[in-house]
């Protein structure tokens, strides 16, 4: 009876047993879930997403970017991603004679197809579990120092190996914290070119206050296309290549969906921590992410105001302002959220469960050790990660202090060191050099610097801080803004032709002159802090926590069967799948699925940057001219909301319905459960997708782009 309880009480605390609005799934393990999947409305197979022997479905989802996920949608290598994962991009092409975050970008002709040098699309071509050659002769006796060095070396062996018979890029992932590996093959493509984009009233419509949040009425696509060599294979970019012919490419559906209907997601999630101990999530919510949300908060508000007056700022601090604004209103909600729902009580009963499963069997003590070990090492960690997180957020939200480190590369030129290495060093620093001050405003900058600096000096104790923030007591008795100006006025650093003519003129006599410089001084002084004192310990701090957390997730995966556990993201290819619905967020409030373009004209303020609505969308909207792209209730629908389990990283993945039909791209989910990374409650985690036939409606009657739409393949 005590057993039968036991497991009665762990499915409930869990949540996660056979749950279809929870998990990321290894896409090669796919057919553990297909029968649930079927019973749930899918009619497609398994080996119709992912297989090795035919083409599937994985052969048309790439990583984009390093950061986000992209489809492809035409035999000839067209690729759709969110707006903001190609954003970056957008923001290096526009110049403020061609401002394409605010007039959109449409190539109407394949010559006009911009070239992005260092952008990339990686497809998943195999995945092999090699768990049991990584942990070969590695047993409970075997320290953690030896297991580390052995999979080190087991996993060199593997990799060499393969590369031997094989064209792809190959890596060992890690799955389960240590407890699972496989050998991943990955296609690389290396010529990806931008094709189109709307305006960025469109493809962030809504900006940051409606970031994280439903309803969304957000156009979030752009548009690529992978070019490869004229052999069909990935080549570096070159006006002789010709456009990618995949093996598989996504039929678009303009069905659109309903309540209750099934969805799945296919997509390259970064990051979650499932599986941490309520002491770790305890620290991440009530310690650092008010930290990291108040920081930001003060960097954004002086970004706002300097953005407002000037076009030109507005473009240059475009992709920075996005960058710190996504994860600030994220954290914001992972912080209520835990706290809303009461997370970190949750993961307590869980924990309070598995101690009583580890008591029942003398050889699950080691799992119950590791659990009760997190908190000693947990508290050791909070004095290094608030360090970190002073020194990251604070100290290299100063620009220039950030380039000031790079320049610092040429402090380790000395008489000796080759010309041929310090001409190539110049060079890369020009190259850095070019590239920051496209995008720097100092006065920002300057603003930036006294309010960081300030609220880094307040924070961290004398004894455990950069020496540059004790010198600002010392020699400019605490006045912070006293010291930015002697920065700012002393600094070589604060002009790309300062730079340059330094870079020209440099030999190893110079050196010392560099090291002196007001803005390196500063750098070298938050570096040197952080690697003589922080760096080291954090390592060490997190060495023992990921073999607590090791041991501690094995222990779960024997508690719980296999099948319902799925590993956390960490940058690799995961399905999941659930129904489309509303949610109920809190007493009163209770949303519907989707969202419509009515949404967009109730929203519009034309004195608000965010809700400014184009007079072409608007023309189209008052004509009701939606074309074929229209719901069948007569309404452009814009986005809609599913119980599928995303994270970053998933942005631009493919929606796709139960015959396997593009329905949209996932680009966000509801603030409410941001959560969702550390703890998952399916009530309020839901994602967000723009519906794809707001986006083909975009890209024909929008832009008149209909080569774009005669090339795709459109299930009516």
């Amino acid at each position: 009876m005590k057993k039968f309880f036991l497991t009665i009480l762990t499915t409930i605390l869990l949540g996660t047993i056979v749950r279809a609005d929870e998990g990321m799934w290894i896409p090669a393990l796919l057919q553990r879930n297909e029968a649930e999947m079927q019973a749930m409305g899918m009619k497609i197979t398994a080996d119709d997403i992912y297989s090795i022997n035919h083409s599937s479905m994985k052969d048309a989802v790439v990583l984009f970017g390093g950061g986000c996920t992209g489809e492809l949608v035409s035999d000839q290598g067209l690729l759709l991603t969110n707006h903001h994962c190609g954003y970056g991009w957008i923001q290096r092409h526009s110049t403020v004679e061609h401002d394409y975050l605010t007039d959109g970008f449409w190539a109407m002709t394949p010559e006009e197809e911009l070239a992005c040098p260092g952008l990339t699309a990686v497809m998943l071509k195999n995945m092999v579990d090699v768990t049991d050659r990584v942990l070969e002769s590695i047993t409970y006796e075997t320290s953690d120092e030896d297991r580390a060095e052995i999979i080190k070396k087991h996993i060199k062996s593997i990799i060499e190996e393969a590369k031997k018979d094989t064209e792809y890029e190959v890596s060992v992932e890690s799955f389960y914290i240590g407890n699972q590996y496989f050998l991943m093959y990955n296609e690389v493509f290396k010529d990806v070119r931008m094709v189109g984009a709307p305006p960025s009233n469109i493809g962030k419509f809504g900006g940051d206050t409606d970031n994280w949040v439903w309803p969304r009425h957000t156009g979030d696509f752009s548009i690529f296309r992978i070019y490869v060599g004229k052999d069909g294979k990935p080549a570096e970019y070159n006006e002789e290549n010709v456009p990618y012919k995949p093996d598989y490419h996504f039929t678009i559906s303009l069905k659109g969906v309903e309540k209750d209907d099934f969805t799945f997601v296919f997509g390259y999630p970064a990051r979650t921590n499932e599986y941490l101990p309520a002491v770790a999530v305890d620290q991440e919510a009530n310690v650092v992410y008010p930290v990291v949300v108040d920081l930001r908060t003060q960097i954004l508000d002086i970004y706002n105001k300097y953005q407002e007056k000037d076009a030109k700022v507005r473009i240059q601090y475009a992709s920075k302002h996005a960058g710190l604004g996504n994860g600030w209103k994220k954290w914001m909600g992972v912080i209520e959220g835990i706290r809303n729902f009461k997370g970190i009580d949750k993961k307590l009963a869980f924990e309070q469960a598995y101690n009583d499963w580890c008591m029942q069997s003398r050889s699950r003590m080691k799992y119950m050790h590791a659990l009760r070990d997190f908190t000693p090492v947990y508290e050791e960690y909070e004095k290094y990660r608030m360090a970190t997180t002073y020194f990251t957020e604070a100290g290299l939200s100063i620009e220039i202090i950030e380039f000031a480190a790079n320049m610092a590369k040429l402090s380790e030129v000395t008489k000796d060191t080759p010309q041929e290495e310090i001409d190539e060093l110049i060079s890369e620093l020009k190259e850095t050099s070019a590239a920051f001050f496209k995008d720097y405003y100092q006065p920002i900058d300057e603003e930036v610097a006294v309010t960081m600096l300030t609220a880094y000096r307040a924070a961290q104790p004398e004894d455990f801080r950069p020496e540059i923030l004790n010198e600002i007591d010392k020699i400019f008795k605490g006045d912070v803004k006293a010291y930015v100006d002697y920065l700012f006025g002393k600094t070589i650093l604060t002009s790309e032709e300062k730079v340059n003519k330094f870079l020209d003129e440099f030999k190893p006599s110079k050196v010392k002159k560099l090291e002196k410089d007001p803005a390196v001084v500063a750098a070298n002084s938050m570096m040197d802090f952080y690697v003589e004192n922080v760096m080291a310990k954090s390592r060490e701090c997190n060495a023992k926590i990921n073999n607590l957390r090791r041991v501690y997730m094995e222990g779960q995966m024997k508690m719980i069967p296999e099948r319902n556990l799925y590993p956390d993201a960490n940058f690799t290819l995961r399905v999941t799948y659930g129904k489309v619905g509303g949610f109920k967020p809190r007493d009163a409030v209770e949303y519907r699925h989707f969202t419509t373009l009515d949404g967009i004209m109730q929203k519009e303020n034309p004195d608000i940057y965010d809700y400014v609505v184009t007079d072409r969308l608007r023309e189209l909207y008052e004509a009701k001219d939606f074309g074929c792209y229209a719901d069948k209730d007569g309404t452009m629908h814009v986005a809609f909301i599913a119980g599928n389990h995303t994270t970053g990283g998933n942005s631009g993945s493919p929606i796709l319905n139960a015959e396997g039909k593009l329905l949209g791209l996932n680009f966000d989910r509801t603030w409410e459960g941001t959560m969702s990374d550390l703890i998952y409650d399916p009530s309020i985690c839901k994602n967000i997708s723009v519906d794809i036939r707001y986006v083909l409606f975009l890209i024909d009657k929008y832009a008149g782009c209909t080569r774009l739409i005669d090339e795709m393949t459109i299930d009516e």
